[in-house]
């Protein structure tokens, strides 16, 4: 059965960024605006990314495009830092802060290019709320805004996802890794995830449960023996989770409870124990609780992995691409995960999903 899963390429990797509004010359702007004003010169000059003169392929900004009072470029700059620091090659400057028909709704205006002689200078458009705490672009819908985008919903993760655990007992570096246990994709992930946790070391990774329903019609019922599972044992919640998985296709909600006892007694419990579990009011609410949870921060698809609040996909892009993005974000917050120089090395072969360790 098909499963809604997240499409993103290495080059783009967050929402916004993948669906920005691309132009040569956006509305308003004219193709080689003079600076102005000074102090908008120095700021934007000290862009992350951004190319010290003369090398630099981007025009300089004009003040008199910056007319909203707020968001101010530094938030914007904190973000995209946020955002797109993690490609090195990528240039970008913030060239206008406008207000737009909408009370307090600010219009975003950043040119991009690459390093490279064959780079073009294109450029990325977004809205951002009155709070201040939202922005908006053509097909991604609204995903959070400012300084630190991903903060909130590592805080709201750290102290909600309770799921089976691996790795590091602290969650000073916490990885959250949303999974159906009738998604076939979510089944495909269990190599990456099992290669993520040996590169980081220094990871909390916490397997969560989120049952599609509206897709998958076993998922509850699987997702509420994972919680009784996990009840008895963290350890057994990890070999249920490779039972049904191994059995996966041939789950349904006629042999879903057959299957699932099986799962759960070659992980080394009692399969009608947990059977038993699983159908009772203050299992089904745990589940509920989970779908919640994810629904709260913002995930939509599974399987997804939140790297302290950064969510990230697991299936549609390289395995030294995804280690990248774990690790920029580790940096970003100032924490250890314990990656070496030799792990995080692209590898002249990338894994896939294919050749990674079962």
């Amino acid at each position: 059965m098909k499963t809604r899963s997240f499409v993103l390429t290495a080059a783009v990797i967050f929402r916004l960024a993948a669906s920005f509004a691309i132009a040569q010359r956006p509305a308003g702007l004219p193709a080689n605006p003079a600076v102005q004003n000074p102090s908008i010169q120095t700021s934007l000059a000290s862009a992350p990314n951004a190319s010290a003169a003369p090398a630099d392929p981007l025009p300089p900004a004009n003040a008199k495009f910056f007319t909203a009072a707020t968001p101010t470029v530094e938030t914007v700059n904190s973000f995209l830092k946020q955002v797109w620091g993690f490609d090195p090659k990528r240039i970008y400057r913030v060239m206008a802060i406008q207000p737009t028909p909408a009370p307090g709704v600010a219009k975003v205006t950043v040119f991009v290019t690459a390093q490279g002689a064959d780079a073009k200078v294109q450029a990325a458009t977004f809205y951002v709320t009155p709070d201040g705490k939202h922005a908006i672009s053509e097909g991604s819908g609204m995903v959070s805004f400012g300084a630190a985008p991903f903060a909130a919903t590592r805080d709201l993760l750290k102290a909600h996802a309770d799921g089976a655990t691996r790795g590091a007992a602290s969650k000073d570096f916490e990885l959250v890794e949303f999974a159906d246990l009738q998604c076939p994709h979510c089944k495909e992930a269990q190599s990456v995830m099992n290669q993520i946790v040996k590169d980081f070391p220094n990871a909390h990774v916490v397997f969560q449960l989120f049952p599609l329903v509206e897709i998958h019609p076993s998922a509850f019922k699987a997702a509420a023996y994972g919680v009784c599972v996990q009840k008895q044992s963290n350890e057994a919640f990890f070999k249920f989770v490779d039972g049904v998985f191994d059995t996966q296709e041939a789950l349904t909600p006629a042999t879903e409870d057959t299957l699932l006892k099986a799962a759960a007694m070659r992980a080394g419990l009692d399969g009608a124990a947990i059977a038993a579990c699983a159908v009772t009011q203050s299992t089904k609410d745990a589940v509920n609780a989970d779908i919640k949870l994810a629904q709260d921060a913002g995930i939509e698809q599974t399987p997804l992995l939140s790297a302290n609040g950064r969510l990230l996909p697991l299936t549609s892009m390289s395995y030294d691409a995804l280690k990248q993005l774990i690790q920029f974000q580790a940096t970003l917050d100032g924490v250890n995960s314990g990656a070496t120089a030799e792990t995080l090395a692209p590898k002249p072969q990338q894994p896939t999903l294919s050749t990674l360790p079962k």
